[in-house]
């Protein structure tokens, strides 16, 4: 899936400065229901992403009060693709585990 995002520091832990992205929440309902009974813990599922040349293997957490699932995008990756908290990213993400 391809899709625009800002990117948002996770509010629990700014003093680490986790930075993730929400996918939409129709893609993540879909997610949802494709997977069902295939998560692994804590409902995340194993993708890789891609933000301009910058192409990564992570997981997708699901967030209850975003109502979607979550990307974390790591500090290396911002700095390469030059991109900070509340910047808008063009990503593609790539789920692994369907």
């Amino acid at each position: 899936m391809t899709f625009d995002a800002e990117l948002w520091v996770w509010d629990a832990r700014r003093a680490d400065s986790w930075t993730f992205v929400s996918l939409p929440a129709e893609e993540s309902e879909v997610l949802r229901e494709l997977t069902a009974g295939r998560r692994r813990g804590f409902g995340s599922l194993r993708v890789r992403a891609t933000v301009g040349s910058t192409t990564w293997t992570t997981s997708i957490f699901p967030d209850k009060g975003r109502g979607a699932y979550v990307l974390p995008v790591k500090r290396d990756v911002r700095r390469a693709e030059d991109l900070e908290a509340g910047d808008v990213a063009a990503l593609r993400v790539e789920v692994l585990d369907l």
